[in-house]
């Protein structure tokens, strides 16, 4: 829905309202090759529930044996966290529902001007 230049905006304010710094890498092809491409050893990767760690599980698996010096980490979503999807967001906001409290005000406020009737 959005831009590569929109989403990096979006995460680097969210980063920086956390106190994070963040460098963005962009690609085509498989994670697992471009974190090999920048010398990064780890792949995070967020989980929401049980779904979530099936397919990740499988997907790290595979890149383990393509790239078995890139590890995979899983991070738990917080409780708070876990309902929130990205379609279910989509979904509310094309309705012209208020999503401000699922994703960072620069993201609602983009998804207003988006769906604006």
């Amino acid at each position: 829905m959005f831009s590569v230049a929109e989403r990096e905006t979006f995460i680097g304010a969210a980063m920086r309202d956390m106190g994070v710094a963040v460098d963005f890498v962009t690609f085509d092809g498989l994670a697992v090759e471009a974190a090999q491409k920048v010398g990064a050893n780890v792949i995070l990767r967020g989980l929401r529930d049980s779904t979530d760690f099936d397919y990740e599980m499988q997907m790290a698996g595979m890149n383990g044996a393509m790239a078995p010096g890139v590890q995979t980490i899983f991070i738990p979503a917080a409780a708070k966290d876990r309902h929130i999807t990205a379609t279910l967001v989509r979904q509310i906001a094309s309705m012209g529902g208020d999503v401000s409290s699922f994703v960072p005000g620069p993201v609602a406020s983009a998804l207003r001007a988006k769906f604006a009737r």
